[in-house]
């Protein structure tokens, strides 16, 4: 048996669900934003590939503009991917500590420039050792904890002692810092600027330590989605690892400039009674995040009441306007866990069928 793909021009009332479609107008609208956001500033996208996870799709960001001409991965093997993929420019936002791990990325530093977080003088030395023996240069990037309490530094001088050790040490080459930041809620623009200022400030106050120190800081990458607008507006910052902004998640819709490209294709199967709905998806090719369910497009009177394996239960409380065999489409709260879910995108246009992308990274968590 082999996957189903569609073929080109196949119309959207065709396609076997369920399906993940990518809506390539939204998609371009959401790229084309940023190629003009930052057209003229110091600051520029660098894209999270964790929520999109195929190279050919985050190749279409560098090729509109508006970013350091690669992307960050979460991981090694993600990060390999890209590089297989044509993407010569990769930052890795996870620290690898595993001897096979550093060995992966000097060899991925052999064909492109490839930098990855630390926050341990021990992971330096180690991806010295090893980067040395291979013969490679891998750029080292200092992460800087902030909102999120898991890894980077915690004070200054942890940073100094870094940023020395990796200008020291052969092998490595030291390149600047970085932070990751997050906001709960549905924040107004006001909130987001000073909460957004806040967090980064202190990824520029360690750059700025380390500087004084006498080590010159290339890159300050620090921002996400929420921070796309703030970021451009703080002069030191260079680049924002935005992930969402791409695909869009019902959690971020307080972006607006932002469109829904990430959507998943879904039937009516069955409707047991005159309020209620069954569709042909469920957990297993969803996403909700701490519970939160997905939301219908264009349906605000239809809710989603649970998920099954594979099966979605849709509740109205007027007359249920979805008969047997309608389809309708799901918005998910996350993109990246959704995205991880699928074996290929499927780009739509005008209602039919224009391209299909294997999601080459899907279960690349080592």
């Amino acid at each position: 048996m082999t996957s189903y793909i569609p073929t080109l021009g196949t119309p959207i009332s065709e396609l076997e669900t369920p399906a993940l479609v990518l809506d390539l107008d939204a998609l371009e609208h959401n790229y084309e934003h940023i190629a003009s956001l930052y057209a003229d500033t110091v600051c520029k996208m660098r894209e999270h590939a964790k929520n999109v996870k195929t190279p050919a799709v985050l190749r279409k960001q560098i090729e509109a503009g508006g970013t350091v001409g690669g992307v960050c991965a979460a991981k090694v093997t993600e990060a390999e991917v890209m590089v297989e993929g044509g993407i010569t420019d990769v930052l890795i936002t996870s620290q690898a500590v595993t001897e096979d791990k550093i060995a992966g990325i000097c060899s991925m530093a052999q064909a492109a420039d490839v930098k990855v977080a630390i926050d341990d003088p021990r992971n330096v030395q180690w991806i010295s050792e090893i980067s040395n023996r291979a013969g490679t240069d891998v750029g080292l990037v200092i992460e800087v904890n902030t909102s999120m309490n898991r890894a980077g530094i915690r004070g200054p001088d942890e940073g100094i002692t870094l940023a020395r050790m990796a200008t020291e040490l052969p092998g490595v080459t030291f390149r600047g810092v970085m932070s990751h930041q997050s906001i709960a809620g549905e924040p107004d623009r006001e909130t987001r600027f000073e909460e957004g200022r806040r967090w980064m400030q202190q990824c520029i106050d360690a750059k700025r330590a380390i500087e004084d120190a006498g080590f010159p800081v290339e890159i300050v990458s620090t921002g996400e989605t929420f921070t796309i607008d703030v970021a451009p507006e703080m002069p030191e910052v260079t680049e924002v690892q935005g992930g969402t902004y791409a695909l869009m998640g019902t959690g971020s819709t307080y972006m607006e400039d932002f469109q829904f490209a990430g959507k998943i294709l879904t039937t009516v199967v069955s409707r047991p009674d005159s309020h209620t709905a069954i569709g042909d998806v469920g957990y297993r090719a969803l996403a909700a995040p701490g519970g939160v369910l997905p939301d219908l497009e264009g349906h605000t009177e239809v809710t989603v009441d649970s998920l099954a394996p594979d099966h979605i239960v849709l509740t109205s409380d007027g007359i249920m306007p979805l008969e047997v065999g309608d389809q309708f489409m799901l918005l998910s709260a996350q993109q990246d866990i959704l995205v991880n879910r699928w074996d290929q995108f499927i780009g739509i246009r005008n209602g039919v069928v224009e391209d299909v992308w294997p999601i080459l990274a899907r279960g690349c968590h080592h």
